[in-house]
């Protein structure tokens, strides 16, 4: 469990001796294997599946799945841990690794009965299988009312038939398992969808076309389509109709999962615009020399510090959660927040320090900065956040 020191009143986690293990050997393994295979993969779009399956080897796909069901048996701290050192590697497979753990694993945790946890959560968890998480259509992003697709239970009361169009979902083209999300009953609108898990090697699941996206690009992201597809009824998670509790639910782990991809993007850009500062000559001398390079140097350190803080402040809270069953959707919404824009900031000073070099792909400078452009919009775009930020001080729901 996470360990805790008040600061004021606030609460920091301590790492422990199991958290810096993890963290020095996930470090270790993502910058000697992903790091010199990260801009190949970017360039090709390739889904990088041999690194995905080496991490999936050592527990990083489940990290807060219990042993019992395949998983590391850690804690929140040590999936943003994770997250920090892998994204820090290569944004693309960060979004692989949040995927499964935060919106897959976690949704099937939290809500699935034993019997689906044995056979879709265990497999997942263990790195054995793929999982997606499927809500977005092409005309319904954060108004998930607004679905097209849909599912109806047949006469005979053991299948659901599901038909419809899902739009940009990650690991889409290679998952073997997706949770899905889709309509039952359209007239109740977000009250009306509910939660199915699909297997993908079933009749009636096809992939559907890779996007071209500007950053993560090793990431395959795809549409998927439904032709009378049947569902067993066994596999819908919760009752009729709870699927967008559910997946409100299980945004909030999502997007501390973004927020410490954002950070480990940022602190890549950082680290590399400190070296670079420290090297690059001009009028005789290191660019760090100059006060407008300090500037920027000091601007994106405590920008990186502040958003570390507020991601570990959502930590905090969601191990209060497993607890006392409390939502910590104001703290997750917060880090995903302030994560997201200052990778954007960090990222675009990055290029900026490093002027023409910066925006060329001889170094990965350019690639950090398309990566932190998707944390602003997916698992919630920024305005979605402000407005769950102030719905939740205003006490509006």
């Amino acid at each position: 469990m996470v360990a805790m020191e008040h600061a004021g009143q606030a609460l920091i986690p301590t790492l422990t001796p199991e958290h810096l293990e993890l963290q020095r050997a996930v470090r270790n393994f993502a910058q000697k294997e992903i790091v010199p295979i990260a801009a190949e993969f970017d360039e090709s779009g390739e889904f990088p599946l041999d690194t995905i399956r080496k991490m999936g080897e050592m527990g990083l796909m489940g990290i807060e799945v219990p042993e019992e069901y395949g998983g590391a048996g850690m804690d929140a701290l040590a999936y943003v841990l994770t997250m920090f050192e892998v994204a820090r590697a290569d944004a693309s497979h960060s979004t692989i690794v949040s995927v499964n753990n935060s919106l897959y694993c976690n949704a099937l945790l939290l809500f699935a009965n034993e019997e689906q946890k044995q056979k879709y959560l265990r497999p997942v968890a263990a790195g054995e299988k793929i999982g997606a998480y499927s809500l977005t259509e092409p005309m319904s992003g954060s108004d998930a009312g607004n679905m097209a697709s849909r599912a109806v239970l047949n006469d005979a009361g053991t299948h659901y038939i599901i038909n419809g169009r899902k739009s940009w979902v990650t690991s889409g083209p290679v998952a073997d398992l997706v949770l899905l999300f889709t309509m039952t009953e359209p007239e109740k609108k977000q009250k009306g969808i509910s939660a199915f898990l699909v297997e993908a090697d079933k009749p009636g699941f096809m992939r559907g076309k890779k996007e071209p996206k500007l950053g993560i690009r090793a990431s395959a992201t795809s549409e998927i389509v439904y032709d009378n597809y049947a569902c067993p009824v066994e596999n819908l998670i919760g009752k009729p109709g709870d699927g967008f509790k559910i997946a409100m639910a299980v945004l909030d782990a999502g997007r501390i999962g973004i927020a410490s991809q954002a950070q480990g993007i940022a602190e890549a850009a950082y680290e590399a615009s400190v070296d670079y500062a420290k090297t690059r000559q001009a009028f005789g001398g290191p660019i760090g020399q100059f006060q407008m390079i300090q500037q920027k140097i000091a601007d994106m350190k405590t920008r990186i510090e502040a958003s570390r803080l507020l991601i570990y402040n959502a930590v905090m809270a969601k191990e209060r959660s497993k607890r006392d069953g409390s939502r910590y959707t104001l703290e997750a919404s917060m880090a995903k927040l302030f994560a997201s824009e200052m990778a954007m900031f960090v990222t675009d000073e990055a290029v900026q320090i490093h002027a023409g070099m910066g925006y060329s792909k001889e170094m990965p400078i350019e690639r950090y900065y398309r990566d932190a452009r998707i944390t602003r919009i997916y698992e919630g775009t920024s305005e979605i956040q402000r407005m769950v930020i102030a719905r939740n001080e205003l006490g509006l729901r």
